[in-house]
């Protein structure tokens, strides 16, 4: 199917979420997750009205900045090794996997302005998945204080791939809880005004629970 066609289907069940949840459509942003598709098919889902594209590797955000450039809101999406920084501090105006002191310090070194993060939260508790437990976030963010170029715009996590619906929705619940608890302290230097979460199998669900940015790759790009 094109993207064109995707992005329709998608656009309506966004707007039946925001319908069946009080929320303004306007406050959700869609991330095409282009990590599996080319370049040309990045650019389809411009030429549809995308405008933030998320990698989750590195060499694939560089590969398709050789074509599309600054064209497009680069988010990274993946977990980011330190030594990887360098490569994509210039290109991604969002970093949703901050999960770690070294990383931090690694992006105040590399930046020369002020880049937005997202703290990775591992709501769900699973082994195989990256960022900090719940308990160990508001700490964190503490931490980051001093460093001139991070600000916290806001928190990411990945849910479990299932059709629990009650499941999902506690983790995406979990997750605001969390965020309105740090917008409580008003730090400037953590607005925390996003919620990374959702996926193509469940951001109809997320943002019924708050999700401002949602990461689509196979119901919009395909594989």
């Amino acid at each position: 199917m094109k993207v064109e066609d995707n992005l329709r289907e998608i656009q309506q069940k966004i707007e039946t979420a925001c319908e069946r949840s009080g929320r303004n459509r306007e406050e959700i942003k869609i991330i095409a997750v282009t990590k599996y598709v080319s370049v040309e098919r990045a650019q389809e889902a411009m030429d549809a009205g995308i405008k933030d594209l998320g990698e989750n590797r590195d060499d694939g955000l560089l590969a398709k900045w050789e074509v599309l450039a600054d064209k497009p809101t680069w988010h990274f999406i993946g977990s980011l090794q330190s030594k990887k920084v360098k490569n994509i501090i210039d290109k991604a105006a969002y970093i949703h996997s901050l999960d770690r002191l070294s990383l931090a310090e690694e992006i105040q070194k590399r930046a020369d302005h002020i880049i937005d993060c997202l703290v990775q939260v591992n709501v769900s508790g699973e082994e195989s998945k990256h960022g900090l437990p719940l308990e160990e976030v508001k700490p964190f963010i503490a931490s980051l204080k001093p460093f001139s170029n991070i600000r916290v715009a806001g928190l990411m996590t990945m849910a479990p791939f299932t059709e629990d619906e009650d499941l999902l929705r506690s983790c995406f619940r979990k997750l605001k809880e969390l965020q309105q608890d740090i917008q409580a302290l008003e730090e400037s230097y953590a607005p925390c005004t996003e919620l990374s979460m959702g996926m193509s199998n469940d951001y109809h669900i997320a943002i019924e629970e708050g999700a401002t940015m949602i990461r689509i790759g196979t119901a919009l790009v395909g594989q």
